[in-house]
């Protein structure tokens, strides 16, 4: 429904008074919006049903959904409402304003004991109940627990959530953040989503306490103790395939060598390389190396926001990477910087400590 004013034209969704945009990912945005009738500021979660329908996410949409209404607690983002219309589905989420809480541990190090303390309780409080209603999050890492006013944790982001299907105990999809997975979930025999869950709350203690991770190694196999392997990272949608003529129009005047001679200088490359690991292989590689480096990372779909300040802490490094397949277990790897110093974005550019090889 759109309303207008004095002020000129404001957009609104039933009760909801809709303002800016503060954040976007591939399949929705967050916007700010507020409750006309109490006057409650909120979180609107805007997702276009062509682009779910497209990604084939329409179910991960519906659990995600589901688990929210179900796990309403203290310190869990409490969903309030879901409303649609013939072309959107928007999410009323509570509105959040202290930022996440790795935010606080970059900008901080380590914190004291009895701040640890506190976020650590909230944490497995929190947790505790998902748990009692059968719900494993299953991404449990600082990025995804939010700070409110008052310094309280909100456990957010439960698009990885699942509860055991009816009849079976252990979960079997392998996903998660590297540093943070349980090492039974890469098992692929089936692991206990409780477990996994108190793993990484006892990661997340772990840097909480120290400042730094106490499993961070640039090279996943060692990260993991075992070979990288191409389904231990499954996922139901493969990145974006190029087509010939993709290749033609990335390529400089035509010539494909650019992206195929293995043997030139990786100077010439430019911002793309080629690697025969798999794609999420690769983009966990990076994000190691990127979180190692004291760099924030994003990962949705196939891509990655890289950012944080530099060294110096004198500027802000902000870089996207993108994963294509362009061949058969062949993968195309684009990085862009969106702001920083040249020289700092060197440092995670292909011919620097992230390049993944052949």
């Amino acid at each position: 429904m759109v309303g207008g004013g004095g002020g000129g034209p404001l957009r609104r969704v039933g009760k909801y008074e809709v303002g800016r945009t503060i954040g976007e990912g591939t399949f929705a945005k967050v916007k700010f919006a507020q409750n006309t009738e109490t006057g409650e500021s909120v979180a609107m979660k805007v997702l276009d049903r062509s682009s779910i329908l497209k990604n084939k996410m329409a179910e991960q949409i519906k659990r995600e959904i589901s688990i929210m209404k179900l796990v309403r607690h203290p310190n869990v983002v409490r969903l309030h409402e879901v409303l649609a219309s013939r072309k959107k589905i928007f999410i009323i989420l509570e509105f959040i304003t202290g930022g996440e809480l790795f935010d606080k541990i970059i900008r901080h190090g380590r914190l004291s004991e009895a701040d640890a303390r506190r976020y650590f309780q909230q944490l497995i409080d929190g947790v505790d109940f998902c748990h009692k209603k059968g719900v494993y999050h299953r991404d449990l890492k600082p990025e995804n627990l939010l700070l409110d006013s008052q310094g309280n944790l909100k456990i957010s982001d439960f698009g990885l959530s699942a509860w055991p299907a009816q009849g079976s105990f252990l979960l079997r999809t392998t996903c998660g953040t590297p540093n943070y997975v349980a090492p039974e979930v890469l098992s692929h025999k089936g692991y206990n989503g409780a477990l996994a869950d108190t793993w990484s709350c006892g990661v997340i203690l772990y840097v909480l306490l120290a400042g730094y991770l106490p499993f961070d190694e640039v090279d996943l196999t060692t990260l993991y103790g075992k070979d990288d392997n191409e389904d231990a990272f499954e996922d139901e949608t493969g990145p974006l395939t190029l087509n010939a003529f993709d290749l033609i129009i990335l390529s400089q005047g035509l010539n494909l060598a650019a992206l195929f001679d293995r043997r030139q200088d990786c100077d010439k490359l430019q911002n793309r390389f080629l690697s025969r690991n798999p794609a999420k292989v690769i983009l966990s590689s990076m994000e190691v190396v990127a979180q190692s480096m004291g760099f924030k990372t994003h990962i949705r779909n196939y891509k990655m926001r890289v950012e944080g300040l530099n060294a110096d802490k004198t500027s802000h490094l902000s870089v996207m990477v993108e994963v294509f397949e362009v061949a058969p277990s062949i993968f195309m790897v684009e990085l862009q910087r969106a702001a920083g110093d040249t020289s700092e974005y060197n440092t995670i550019h292909p011919k620097g400590q992230i390049y993944i090889g052949q």
